[in-house]
């Protein structure tokens, strides 16, 4: 039955209804669960951490420990290449930039992550510290002219989207709220090229 008729629509509106009632039923079953127990005696949770025993304490930051690694583990390919092509010749700032900005484009990338400098920098502290990055990463990004932090920056969007067209970079850019090399706002496939062709003769494209 295609939803955009009358029926159809009605149809998904009563299976919507009834998923949400069946979503309050378990909510109110659970709590009428928690009260019950508590009535006699049993409160919920696990007992070590409520008695702030440090053994359980460990046990628990472990298993988050563990929890978070294998996260990161699952989708370092799509946002670890970008950090390897721009740190440490580029601050953390625009490495996030670049990772947000191509998460909105790029199907691979994981859905609701948003990076921030405090993030991204403990994300990479972490795998240094596993064996899985280079410790380089974390070096302190010299001072840069304007024109070789550019140059960087688009090397840095080319490798995490490998596909995007000129235009796309440009508009990309654009919506970074970039400069120009002249100082303009608007940026154009001819300045993304110019760019582009100066990142591949310093070896930060892949060729």
């Amino acid at each position: 039955m295609a939803s955009t008729t009358a029926q159809g629509m009605f149809s998904l509106q009563v299976l919507g209804a009834v998923a949400q009632l069946e979503r309050a039923l378990i909510a109110e079953r659970t709590r009428a669960g928690l009260l019950a127990a508590r009535s006699r005696g049993r409160i919920g949770g696990n007992p070590g951490l409520r008695a702030r025993d440090p053994e359980a304490i460990r046990k628990i930051r472990k298993s988050r420990d563990a929890a978070y690694l294998n996260t990161v583990l699952a989708q370092v390919d799509a946002w670890l290449p970008t950090v390897r092509r721009m740190r440490p010749d580029q601050p953390w700032g625009d490495v996030v930039r670049v990772l947000n900005r191509g998460q909105a484009t790029l199907a691979h990338h994981a859905p609701g992550r948003i990076w921030t400098v405090e993030r991204l920098r403990r994300t990479v502290h972490r795998l240094v510290a596993e064996g899985l990055a280079d410790c380089t990463l974390l070096g302190r990004a010299p001072p840069q002219r304007s024109d070789d932090r550019l140059v960087r920056l688009v090397a840095g969007i080319k490798t995490a989207a490998p596909g995007h067209t000129l235009q796309q970079i440009a508009t990309q850019l654009e919506a970074m709220r970039e400069r120009t090399p002249r100082g303009g706002t608007r940026w154009h496939p001819s300045s993304v090229r110019h760019l582009l062709i100066r990142a591949e003769r310093l070896g930060l494209l892949l060729t």
